[in-house]
């Protein structure tokens, strides 16, 4: 009896916690349990590993860490993921014994050994061994991030506030090279402080060619490095600077050996000095600028440093060009100008903008307007009853777009990695497969996603109608050596149509649809040569390897691209009657034959197919040893996963849901899939799970979804080469697929396994890491607003579909033309705007037409 009642009470326990919003059960040194509120700010160890990114849409970004530490410092177009610039803010309080402080809290243990350079002392002119503040923790309000700094000796606290211009909508002033850090004091004594504010840094931008220098700019300083004409891509300047008339400014630290520049830095810092420079040619080490502020008992001042950078050139190049520059289906204007520019890519702002000191003037001259605009976005997006820990997942992952894995090209079109590695881009060319899973950009900035269909079925897809996975950069027709991707090609048709439903556009569709009918037709004539309405024929996927045979996966995109494209045709009035044929025999093979009664399976095939020998297929690492040919008899082409209880296996029928499609299978045995997929996939503790890949996604005590499980057995030899891993983008696929299909508790469920991993202890909640950092896939997140509240924007209709899975609620809505709160009252559905227009003419219901 005493254990019964013992696990009722820790049930009783586990369900206030979910209630409350509650993720995480720890204990703190004294051994007493303690717990951080999802969505709410992160303290103690749960302030470890913060780094919160700062930078517009394409311009590289510097992350603000959760004890206001300056890292990642990423602005010559690639990430530079342990890039410490060494800034940093400092006060001086006069009068105060040990009252010269860095505006940051403690270094984290972690830093202090096993990084880069820590059995020399630290990384070269690390400034780790400044006095700090005792206590520091970190809010997140995207794209705000907040510390806050507290010290017993110290009479003012600190708090300082890191952001940088996001308005969904307009993509322009979201990409601005710029970051805003808003240093509040706030003297909490009983008399007034007389104080100095500095702001310090070394030449970061340096590339030790002799090149550097630090050039004057309005109340503060520019780092720049010159590029020469053999390298033009070193080229750079990074500007810091206050709107405070009265700040004095150090454009060279004193020049010297050893540690002389921050040593002397620190000793005007800690006696209260302003030191006065004046810019020197060369060899400026560093600089500095000071605010002096007085504060009366109880009074707050804010300082703003703002930060700008100009960065014009690269030396970035990517893909081979083709044999043929016109077998695409390129404009004739544009393709014109593509051939004729063999340069490399040059960012957005750099077409926008002459210099950096033109990127400050635009920033500080415009400053109040958009720190209107942006703090109108959040609070309309916290403005919400969704879970806890659902809205924490969107806003932690729209922090992708502001990462070094997103990038935007002079002509204002988007290109994206898929992550973004310690020092270098992971994985080109806005992959397809990838970025199918991404759902927040054809909300927040249709435009942009837009110009990545642009660039899909002109640049990368040829007159047959193959299309490429992977882009150029700059954005040009592509090479066509390699095999399509199933999923990325028919992923990119309902794409189309979710575009088209967003915008409104029928020119859109009207241009898009010749290119998008040559692409179904290249899908059909590859992977489906008997026209059986299912995807047999080896395809190429997201897994980086070819499935041989159906699978549920693959053939629900096959599905969901068919319907999405007759929807079109009949929308144009073309005839589609074939297609619908081929739907017709697809969804009764795949909801027959691939269905095992709880999940969807794969039907191996090698045999009887038009596809060669598999040990002669064209694919990554796809040799055959002689032992792996004895597999191949056996089991047939290595990397399947045959009746494997896959995570993914109908992703198509979510990506339909989320383009605004029905679902493409048959909706009870897709959430019976889903069902297994939680019961199978979902482990508590991966303590005793064996994965010999890529492990440190999720391992140990941890929780998360495993991409594949064989419950019912058939478990492959060399099953597909990541199936024992956890992705988190694939968790809220799921999460929110199971969501749509009623299964709230358990979408829930998924969320806060992915979460608790990324609670700030182990691992940075604002970067979702898989091959690479800020990996794309995770921005499927944004997929819960939908899954949660059926909510989507049909501009084609004019229509407002709602569908609550949660009853009443208030949550996020962006469209093309503008963003609100929308939701049920009572039933009812309501929408305010807060900024631009959206045209509703009626509203769906549950399926319901509802007076508006």
């Amino acid at each position: 009896m005493t254990n019964i009642k013992l696990q009722s009470i820790l049930a009783s326990l586990a369900a206030l916690f979910i209630a409350t919003g509650c993720c995480n059960l720890a204990a703190d040194s004294s051994g007493q349990a303690t717990e951080r509120t999802y969505n709410e700010a992160y303290r103690g160890e749960y302030n470890n590993r913060i780094a919160f990114p700062i930078g517009g849409i394409g311009t590289g970004m510097f992350c603000l860490e959760g004890t206001g530490f300056i890292s990642h410092m990423s602005v010559w177009h690639r990430p530079e993921i342990f890039h410490e610039p060494n800034m940093f803010a400092a006060l001086h309080v006069n009068g105060v014994e040990n009252g010269s402080k860095v505006l940051e809290g403690m270094i984290p243990d972690w830093r202090k050994f096993g990084m880069h350079g820590s059995g020399l002392g630290g990384p070269a002119g690390a400034i780790y061994g400044l006095p700090r503040f005792e206590e520091s923790s970190f809010q997140a309000r995207f794209p705000f991030g907040t510390v806050s700094l507290k010290d017993k000796d110290m009479p003012v606290d600190v708090t300082i506030t890191g952001w940088n211009p996001f308005t969904p909508g307009d993509a322009d002033n979201s990409s601005l090279p710029v970051g805003i850090l808003e240093y509040t004091l706030e003297n909490k004594s009983g008399k007034a402080q007389e104080t100095v504010f500095s702001y310090n840094a070394r030449n970061f931008m340096n590339w030790n060619k002799g090149l550097e220098r630090i050039k004057p700019i309005r109340n503060g300083f520019i780092l720049s490095q010159k590029g020469t004409e053999q390298e033009p891509f070193l080229q750079g300047d990074f500007a810091i600077f206050t709107d405070q008339p009265q700040t004095v400014v150090n454009h060279c630290w004193f020049r010297g050996g050893w540690f002389d520049g921050l040593t002397m830095a620190w000793n005007a810092i800690k006696k209260g000095e302003l030191v006065k420079t004046a810019p020197v040619e060369t060899a400026a080490a560093g600089a500095s600028l000071y605010v002096p502020v007085t504060l009366a008992p109880g009074e707050k001042k804010t300082i703003h440093i703002y930060m700008a950078w100009y960065v014009p050139n690269s030396n970035l190049r990517l893909g081979g060009d083709p044999a043929n520059w016109k077998d695409n289906n390129v404009p004739q204007d544009r393709l014109r100008k593509e051939i004729d520019d063999k340069g490399n890519y040059h960012p957005w702002y750099s077409s926008r903008f002459a210099n950096v000191e033109e990127v400050a003037s635009y920033l500080q001259s415009n400053y109040s307007d958009l720190r209107k605009k942006t703090e109108l976005f959040t609070n309309t997006f916290y403005n919400t009853t969704l879970p806890a820990e659902v809205v924490e997942a969107i806003a932690a992952n729209l922090t992708i777009l502001k990462s070094t894995t997103v990038m935007r090209q002079s002509d204002g079109r988007m290109w994206n990695w898929e992550g973004s590695g310690d020092g270098w881009g992971s994985c080109h060319g806005t992959c397809t497969h990838v970025w199918n899973y991404a759902q927040a950009v054809p909300h927040l900035f249709p435009e942009l996603e837009r110009s990545l269909r642009h660039t899909e079925f002109e640049e990368s897809q040829d007159l047959r109608g193959h299309q490429t996975f992977r882009s150029n950069l700059p954005i040009r027709p592509v090479e066509h050596g390699f095999h399509a991707a199933a999923d990325g090609q028919l992923g990119g048709i309902m794409k189309v149509y979710r575009e088209w439903r967003i915008s409104g556009d029928d020119a859109f569709l009207k241009d898009m649809y010749p290119k998008v009918k040559a692409s179904l037709d290249y899908c059909i004539a590859t992977w489906d040569p008997r026209r059986a309405g299912i995807i047999e024929e080896p395809h190429h996927n997201t897994y980086d390897i070819e499935f041989w045979g159906p699978d549920g996966m693959h053939c629900s995109f096959y599905l969901g691209a068919l319907n999405a494209f007759i929807k079109m045709s009949d929308y144009l009035k073309q005839d589609a009657s074939e297609y619908k044929k081929l739907v017709e025999s697809g969804k009764k093979y795949t909801e027959n034959d691939l269905y095992n009664g709880e999940y969807f399976i794969q039907q191996i095939k090698w045999k009887d197919l038009k596809a060669q020998d598999p040990t002669k297929a064209q694919s990554f690492h796809s040799s055959y040893s002689a032992e792996a040919r004895e597999i191949l008899e056996k089991e047939g082409p290595k990397y399947q996963y045959g009746t494997g209880c896959l995570s993914d296996g109908v992703l198509g029928s979510w990506i339909s849901r989320v383009c605004g499609l029905e679902e493409s299978l048959d909706p009870q045995k897709v959430k019976s899939h889903l069902n297994a997929v939680h019961k199978y996939n979902l482990k508590k503790d991966l303590t005793d799970h064996a994965n010999p890949q890529r492990p440190t996604y999720a391992l140990g005590k941890e929780g998360g979804l495993l991409l594949c499980s064989w419950p019912k057995g058939g478990e492959l030899s060399l099953p597909f080469v990541y199936s024992n891993e956890v992705w988190t983008g694939i968790e809220y696929q799921v999460a929110s697929h199971l969501m749509f299909a009623g299964e709230v508790e358990k979408g829930l469920d998924i969320v806060r396994a992915c979460r608790d991993r990324y609670d700030g202890r182990v691992r940075n909640p604002f970067n979702e890491y898989e091959c690479g950092h800020w990996y794309a896939r995770a921005l499927s997140s944004y997929g819960l607003i939908q899954g949660l509240t059926g909510v989507r924007y049909d501009a084609v209709e004019k229509t407002l579909y709602i569908d609550s899975r949660i009853g009443d609620f208030t949550s996020f809505l962006s469209t093309d033309k503008g963003y609100g709160s929308v939701g049920l009252k009572n039933g009812k559905p309501f929408i305010q705007v807060a900024s631009g227009t959206i045209d509703i003419q009626k509203f769906n219901v549950s399926g319901k037409e509802v007076a508006k």
